[in-house]
């Protein structure tokens, strides 16, 4: 797909974000590699891939694994490309929504703004949530495999809590650190692919046949439906397709920003559609036997098959490689889940914003904003005490949240046509074939992700998701129509013109 990138926008970040209605606070010392870094860490193959994989075998099993991943990457490269020409014009931490706000209708446009902006933050606090609880019952697996500490709902939990008290400890007194740790993700990442995909091909004395990995449909969810199961098996490959709109967020943090945060947005899906499909095609191929159980001794399906393959010593070496990755991912998800809080608050849109929009002074960073996010990460994580099928809906949460945030925007570029203001990166004359298919996929997969996931449905396994978004609505929607409508985006507004010293104040970015 050509692509139309003319170079420099022709004024400063400084200035282009002064133009947008902020001024520079965050300290602008990323690079377009570190962009980049940041969303292809929060996709993680190793993350998503990994905790999903058990999940994908139990609706399609290893033919809906292979051949959706290729079909969900393709659909996500084109949201992406919708997204990042519109992150190309408005290169600003508050993202989705303040893009839904200059594109909106004059009258709705605050409107617009903020219930993309409460979508976004449900689906990057769930999506916190998903990879470090992924993180915790993978560890919880080495801790069982290597000291006894059996894989029960109450130590993953205590580990899935721990993690992220690590997390935000790190974005909140080591953020030179996490700046090379997300570099470090990259190869970390890539270099675990080759190396899991190479042992597996290489050591074990048996594989699968090309006809099991490509072809193989299973259904362990009781519904008996190919079609319907076929279509649930997506969300393994759409929730791992998630977090990239990271390099929207960490704009106002790097350098060429107009640039270098669009082509972080798409680098990150194409290089992570690759890897994952290596990845996830080499662990099938791997698989030593198959009796059509979902489950397996180790309680995370990918450590089972490293342990079969390779034997104990091997495969717990390979399954602290994974480990390590979804640590990175879930450092990166918090990092970029507190940019988001923090420009969200900066227009007070959230309870206490005056406490989430506060900056570190020492290191510019919004570190109240850090613990918000892993607090907020840990209550969606509780229900899994309770509900089998936590994990699933979780990532459902997540899956549904983000992509109506990311798809709002490219309905309404889609509705200003010509009249919208492009930025140096567009997709020129693909731009609107390109946002019809995008929106059209979020739609579908929107209604899909809130469907049960499991028959019979009963209160241990259903799917949570649309309870989750209903509350985060509803509340949103009461505020709104309370309060939040004469004031939010309002520069005119007392409120707007005290409470926030990082607005510019009346300037046309934020004026109806």
């Amino acid at each position: 797909m050509p692509l139309d990138v003319p170079g420099a926008s022709g004024v400063s970040d400084e200035e282009r974000l002064a133009q947008l209605g902020y001024r520079q606070t965050l300290a602008r010392s990323m690079s377009g590699f570190a962009n980049f870094a940041v969303s292809f860490t929060i996709i993680s193959v190793l993350s998503g891939c990994m905790t999903m994989y058990g999940y994908g075998m139990s609706t399609g099993g290893p033919a809906m694994i292979s051949w959706g991943w290729v079909a969900v990457g393709l659909m996500t490269l084109i949201v992406g490309l919708a997204m990042a020409e519109v992150c190309s014009s408005y290169p600003t931490s508050a993202g989705l929504y303040f893009w839904a706000h200059r594109m909106a209708p004059e009258r709705s446009r605050a409107a617009w703004a903020w219930f993309t902006g409460w979508f976004n933050v449900l689906g990057q606090i769930a999506c916190t949530a998903g990879v470090d609880f992924g993180a915790a019952s993978f560890l919880n697996a080495y801790l069982d495999l290597q000291f006894g500490f059996a894989a029960t709902p109450r130590h993953t939990m205590t580990l899935f809590a721990l993690i992220l008290l690590l997390h935000a400890v790190l974005n909140t007194f080591g953020v030179r650190i996490v700046a090379v740790l997300n570099t470090v993700s990259v190869w970390w990442h890539v270099a675990g692919v080759v190396l899991i995909v190479a042992v597996l091909g290489l050591v074990p004395d048996h594989h699968q046949s090309a006809s099991f990995v490509f072809t193989k449909f299973v259904d362990n969810t009781g519904w008996h439906n190919g079609l319907y199961v076929g279509l649930l098996s997506l969300l393994m490959a759409q929730y791992t397709f998630t977090g990239y709109d990271a390099s929207a967020h960490m704009t106002e943090e790097t350098n060429d920003a107009s640039v270098a945060g669009p082509r972080g947005i798409v680098r990150s899906i194409w290089t992570s559609w690759i890897a994952g499909f290596v990845l996830l095609v080499g662990l099938t191929f791997a698989i030593r036997s198959y009796t059509g159980a979902s489950g397996s001794d180790t309680g995370v399906p990918p450590a089972q098959i490293l342990m079969d393959a390779l034997g104990a010593s091997g495969g717990k070496a390979l399954l602290l490689v994974i480990i390590g990755a979804q640590l990175f991912c879930g450092m990166a998800s918090v990092t970029a889940n507190s940019r988001m809080i923090y420009a969200f608050s900066r227009d007070g849109a959230l309870p206490f914003s005056r406490v989430w929009h506060q900056l570190n002074p020492a290191t510019r960073t919004p570190t109240n904003a850090v613990w918000l996010a892993a607090g907020g990460a840990l209550v969606l994580g509780l229900p899994y005490l309770i509900n089998e099928t936590a994990y699933a809906a979780v990532t459902s949460i997540a899956t549904i949240g983000l992509y109506i945030a990311y798809v709002i925007p490219t309905l309404l570029r889609l509705r200003l046509g010509e009249r919208f203001e492009r930025g140096p990166w567009h997709l020129g004359r693909w731009s609107r074939p390109v946002g019809v298919l995008a929106v059209g996929w979020v739609a579908v997969i929107t209604v899909l992700f809130m469907l049960p996931q499991v028959s019979p449905v009963t209160m241990k396994n259903f799917n949570y998701a649309p309870i989750a978004v209903a509350v985060v609505l509803g509340f949103a929607g009461v505020w709104w129509l309370v309060s939040a409508r004469r004031w939010f985006l309002n520069p005119d507004h007392p409120r707007n013109t005290t409470a926030h010293s990082d607005l510019m104040g009346p300037a046309d970015a934020i004026r109806p």
